[in-house]
């Protein structure tokens, strides 16, 4: 008797994994996907963006699609309605553009009164996660660097004693977290030289110096935001001499 072959089986779909053997979680994949296609332009404004389709897509259920459609709008790349969905928000470049605005209004000034503490009770924590940052960059262990600018971010917000601030500010960094992946690898030494320079005004106690590198530095994403997604006529001038004018790190 002639057996049957067997049937086809589907291959395993492989899940993307950080290099500490961690699995990115699904929602998380799904949005990064829909809001770099929102941000090229692939996704346009007002277009409808069907659960189901996208959980096909992605090989997932909806629950995750909705998860992190929810965490788009939050970052106002989309607009959840009741009865029709999900769309594409019309004004999502100048949404991101007035939340980095926001985060450098807080940041500057979280970074000032951390300045005036030297860093307070975060001192060390903030030479920490500089030296980890730079080695990891050294190293070039990318998919870990978002994380650590995060970290980094976070700790001057708790440096500086005002939690009220850090409360805002964490909810504004939760929100415009994706602009840290932006160009990431092509920024990995700039960005962690401009951390070392700030960790270095904040722990030397030099309020002005601190707050103004930090403008600079977070003017940088506003700026290279607007120049691959949006309108740069309202670029601000590059920072590219910084280093030039802020001597090494030292403890």
């Amino acid at each position: 008797m002639r057996r049957s072959p067997p049937p086809a089986v589907a291959p395993p779909i492989v899940r993307p994994v950080t290099t500490d053997g961690s699995r990115i979680p699904r929602r998380d994949r799904i949005a990064d996907a829909i809001r770099q296609d929102i941000m090229s332009g692939r996704l346009k404004a007002g277009e409808r963006l069907p659960e189901e389709v996208i959980a096909k897509e992605h090989h997932v259920s909806r629950v995750p699609v909705r998860e992190a459609l929810r965490r788009l709008e939050s970052e106002g790349f989309v607009t959840l309605m009741q009865f029709s969905g999900a769309r594409v928000s019309e004004t999502s470049l100048r949404d991101s553009i007035e939340l980095m605005q926001v985060r450098r209004g807080l940041e500057v000034l979280a970074t000032r009164l951390a300045a005036d503490a030297r860093g307070g009770e975060q001192a060390a924590a903030l030479v920490d996660v500089v030296e980890r940052g730079k080695k990891a960059a050294r190293e070039e262990r990318i998919d870990e660097l978002p994380a650590l600018i995060m970290e980094f971010h976070e700790l001057i917000a708790k440096a500086s004693g005002n939690r009220q601030l850090e409360e805002m500010l964490t909810r504004v960094l939760q929100r415009i977290s994706w602009a840290f992946l932006l160009d990431l690898r092509e920024r990995v030494e700039s960005s962690w030289l401009d951390h070392t320079v700030i960790a270095m005004a904040v722990l030397g106690g030099s309020s002005s110096q601190a707050g103004f590198l930090m403008d600079e530095h977070i003017s940088k994403d506003e700026l290279l935001y607007r120049r691959k997604y949006g309108d740069s006529n309202r670029d601000r001038a590059d920072s590219d001499d910084i280093a030039g004018r802020v001597p090494p790190f030292s403890y």
